[in-house]
């Protein structure tokens, strides 16, 4: 089984997701092969008092990259957004973002 810090790779600090953090929606690059179950596990093992309520996950395919005539892809990577619950504490890494 993997730890929790295995499965939450980085946050992802985008325009689109930092209009989310109203919403209490957090957005994470993940382990290409975690499930909806370990994400809300790893989650809340890694922020405490964090409750999470949804997990919706997306597989980004890498992009083709060019270097001269060579040409090669990028690798695919898994996206999780997670929905944190009105009664519990925020994650403190984006509140600086909001």
């Amino acid at each position: 089984m993997k730890s929790a810090r295995d499965i939450i790779l980085k946050p992802i600090i985008t325009e689109e997701s930092v209009s989310g953090l109203a919403l209490k929606k957090y957005t994470f690059a993940v382990a290409v092969d975690a499930t909806k179950v370990d994400i809300k596990k790893a989650c809340e093992k890694i922020f405490p008092g964090v409750v999470v309520k949804k997990v919706c996950v997306m597989n980004c395919k890498g992009k083709l990259k060019r270097m001269g005539r060579n040409e090669g892809y990028r690798p695919d990577w898994k996206k999780a957004i997670v929905t944190v619950t009105e009664g519990s504490k925020t994650i403190e890494f984006f509140d600086n973002l909001a």
